[in-house]
């Protein structure tokens, strides 16, 4: 199938709540309007938890696919998009606990620099490109030396900007719970990675990934 079939203004006006009636009702081609909407929080939750590009994408398709044959379910107390994140995590628990992967192990099979896409830095000079390359690096280094339950509050809140109790409602935690965790997940940065890491480009999912996970999952609906 074609990549980018759905309308570009009918993707920003329609609302989730509105696509997902519609897709229940036959147009299951608008399916993709959702998957390009949530595929850069998706891909930052699941990064959360796992480490290998290759794993990540596949959760990801599996999320989606999931949520279509359960889009029925979606009872519309949350956000789509909550709903679809809760699916996301449990994929990728489901995903751990198969592969007896442990969290304490995370990120020692692959350096970050192959896990992540940098986005196009032609228009900064040399220098430019080179320090921004290197402090993404460093940011996304050190996030990833929290353990699992702080690295995804803290993802959600200071990466994706999440607020505490939307944030509650995806990890099924209490608020109090949810401040607590990114209090000490705060504590455990270094201040200046900290700082650092409020750039919208950590965890970064291009549009040619966006893509691929598009035809992918709409091939298979």
């Amino acid at each position: 199938m074609e990549a980018l079939s759905v309308d570009k203004f009918t993707a920003i006006k329609i609302s989730d709540t509105e696509v997902v009636k519609r897709v229940l009702k036959g147009e299951k081609e608008l399916f993709e309007i959702l998957i390009r909407r949530n595929n850069q929080t998706l891909y930052r939750v699941i990064r959360s938890y796992l480490n290998s590009e290759d794993d990540i994408k596949d959760i990801m398709q599996d999320s989606y696919i999931k949520a279509y044959q359960k889009l029925e379910q979606f009872n519309e107390m949350a956000a789509f998009s909550t709903w679809l994140i809760r699916i996301g995590i449990n994929e990728a628990l489901q995903f751990l606990r198969k592969s007896k992967r442990v969290s304490n192990n995370f990120g020692k099979k692959e350096t970050i620099d192959a896990v992540f896409q940098l986005p196009d830095t032609n228009q900064m000079n040399p220098e430019k490109q080179l320090i921004k390359i290197e402090t993404r690096a460093l940011v996304e280094r050190a996030i990833d030396l929290l353990s699992e339950k702080y690295r995804a509050v803290f993802v959600l809140h200071e990466v994706e900007g999440m607020t505490n109790p939307e944030i509650a409602a995806c990890l099924d935690l209490s608020d109090a719970n949810v401040k607590v965790r990114l209090h000490r997940a705060k504590k455990y940065l270094k201040e200046e990675l900290y700082k650092l890491s409020s750039d919208a480009t950590v965890f970064e999912f291009g549009n040619h990934k966006c893509d691929a996970v598009v035809l992918n999952v709409m091939g298979r609906i």
